[in-house]
C-alpha cells in the first residue's frame, strides 16, 4: 500500500488537486490522506466541500490579519509531528501558494520525497507575482518528481539543471476540473437553472464581462487604475461587469468603495466552483489577475485579458487566446472594447494547458516510483544542498 499525503490550503489548490485526489481514492493500492492548513478557511472549506472531499488533518491555522511569516512557520510547526505519524511516500503539493512552499520545506526537513505539481512556471520576476514566484522556485529546488503542465514550463526547469528524469509533462489539472464541472452543468438542466437563479438578475441582451482581482502587486494605485477602467465599460451600455470579490480586505474593501452600488458593476461574494464555471460558460471577456483562470478561460474558448505586467503563463498570450494589458486604465479600455466591438469567430484550438488527463498521467507516475525507487539524493545535490554522513 503506497502512502501518498497531499497537502493544500487555497481555494484554487483545492480546486486543481481535486482531480487528483479523487484519482488517488479509487485507485486500489494506494492510501491518499489529505492535510489542509487552512490558510484560506473559508474558500478552501467550500471547494472541498463541493467535490465532496474531506480532510483527514487540519492545521486550522489562518488567523486576522496574518501574514506570510505566520503563515510559514505555523505550517512548518503544524506538519512536523504529521508526517512523523504518517510517514508518506511521497509528500504531494501544488503551485506557487506559502502553504505549498512551506509544506515541501517541512517534507524536506523531513527527508520525505516531494512531488511538485504545476512545476516549472516562471515569471522570471521575484517580484512579480509576489510571493508566489520565489515560492515556485524554493518548491522546484527540493521536489524529487516535478509535473510540469507544459514543455515551455519543462524547458525552464532544464535550464536550471534539474534533471530531465525527474520532469514529467502532464497538462495542468485545472484542465481537468473544469472540463468535468462544464461537463456536470451542461449534462445538468436543474444543476445549471440554479447556478442561473443564485446569480444578480443580469439585464437581457448584455455581454458579461468576469473579472477577478486578487493579487498583492495590483495593490493601491494598480488596483484603482483597473476600477477606473471598470467604471467606463460599465457605461458602454451593452455589458454588465461581474466581480466576485476576494475576501482579502486588501481587495474587498478599495473594489466596495470605488465601484459599490455602480450601475451594471454586479459585487459578488466568492463563488462555488460550479457556480464560477457557470459564470465563465456565460462570459464574453474575462478580466483577471489570477494564474488558475488563464488557463481555465482558454479551456472554454473564453479570450482573457491578463491584468499584470508579466505572467507565469505565456502559453495561451503564445496561442492568442489571452493577452497582456497591464494595469493602464487606457490599455484595459482599449483591449476590452477591441474584443467586444470585433469579437473573433470562435475557433477550435488546441489547449496549449491540455486535455483534462493531467491527473491520470501523474497517478501513473506516481505509482511507478516510491520511496525505495526514488532517491532522495540526488534531488538535494541539485539543490546544492549537502546530505549528512550516515
Amino acid at each position: 500500500m503506497q502512502a501518498i499525503l497531499t497537502v493544500i490550503g487555497t481555494r484554487p489548490e483545492a480546486i486543481k488537486m481535486a482531480p487528483l485526489l479523487l484519482a488517488m481514492r479509487a485507485a486500489p493500492g494506494i492510501r491518499s490522506l489529505l492535510c489542509v492548513t487552512g490558510q484560506h478557511r473559508h474558500m478552501l472549506d467550500g471547494a472541498l466541500a463541493e467535490f465532496g472531499l474531506v480532510a483527514d488533518y487540519d492545521l486550522d491555522i489562518m488567523r486576522p490579519g496574518q501574514d506570510l511569516t505566520w503563515i510559514t512557520t505555523a505550517v512548518l510547526a503544524g506538519l512536523r509531528p504529521i508526517l512523523a505519524e504518517t510517514r508518506p511516500d511521497w509528500l504531494l503539493v501544488h503551485g506557487d501558494t506559502t502553504t505549498a512552499m512551506a509544506a515541501a520545506m517541512a517534507g524536506f526537513y523531513a527527508g520525505l520525497p516531494i512531488a511538485h505539481i504545476e512545476a516549472g512556471l516562471r515569471s522570471h520576476d521575484l517580484g512579480r507575482p509576489f510571493p508566489e514566484e520565489m515560492n515556485r522556485v524554493v518548491v522546484d529546488r527540493m521536489a524529487s518528481l516535478l509535473f510540469a503542465p507544459t514543455e515551455g514550463a519543462r524547458r525552464n526547469l532544464l535550464r536550471e539543471n534539474v534533471p530531465q528524469g525527474r520532469i514529467v509533462v502532464t497538462g495542468n489539472t485545472a484542465v481537468d476540473a473544469v472540463l468535468a464541472m462544464r461537463g456536470r452543468i451542461l449534462a445538468d438542466p436543474a444543476l445549471a437553472a440554479r447556478l442561473a437563479a443564485a446569480l444578480p438578475e443580469l439585464a437581457p441582451g448584455r455581454r458579461v464581462i468576469l473579472v477577478t482581482l486578487h493579487r498583492r502587486e495590483n495593490f493601491g494605485a494598480p488596483f484603482a487604475a483597473i476600477c477606473q477602467a471598470l467604471l467606463q465599460l460599465a457605461a458602454r451600455g451593452d455589458v454588465e461587469v461581474v466581480y466576485p470579490l476576494h475576501l482579502n480586505p486588501a481587495v474587498r474593501e478599495p473594489a466596495l468603495c470605488l465601484l459599490g452600488g455602480v450601475p451594471h458593476i454586479h459585487l459578488l461574494p466568492p463563488l462555488g466552483y460550479a457556480a464560477f464555471t457557470h459564470l465563465l460558460m456565460r462570459a464574453a471577456v474575462v478580466l483577471t489577475d489570477s494564474g488558475g483562470i488563464q488557463e481555465e478561460a482558454p479551456s472554454l474558448g473564453k479570450p482573457v485579458l491578463v491584468l499584470r505586467e508579466v505572467t507565469e503563463r505565456p502559453e495561451a498570450v503564445k496561442a492568442g487566446t489571452a493577452q497582456l494589458v497591464g494595469t493602464d486604465t487606457a490599455q484595459i479600455l482599449a483591449a476590452t472594447n477591441r474584443l467586444l466591438d470585433h469579437p473573433a469567430p470562435q475557433r477550435e484550438r488546441a489547449n496549449p494547458y491540455g486535455d483534462g488527463q493531467a491527473a491520470a498521467r501523474i497517478l501513473a507516475r506516481l505509482r511507478q516510483a516510491n520511496q525505495r525507487t526514488t532517491s532522495l539524493a540526488p534531488a538535494r545535490a541539485s539543490a546544492g544542498v549537502m546530505l549528512p554522513a550516515g
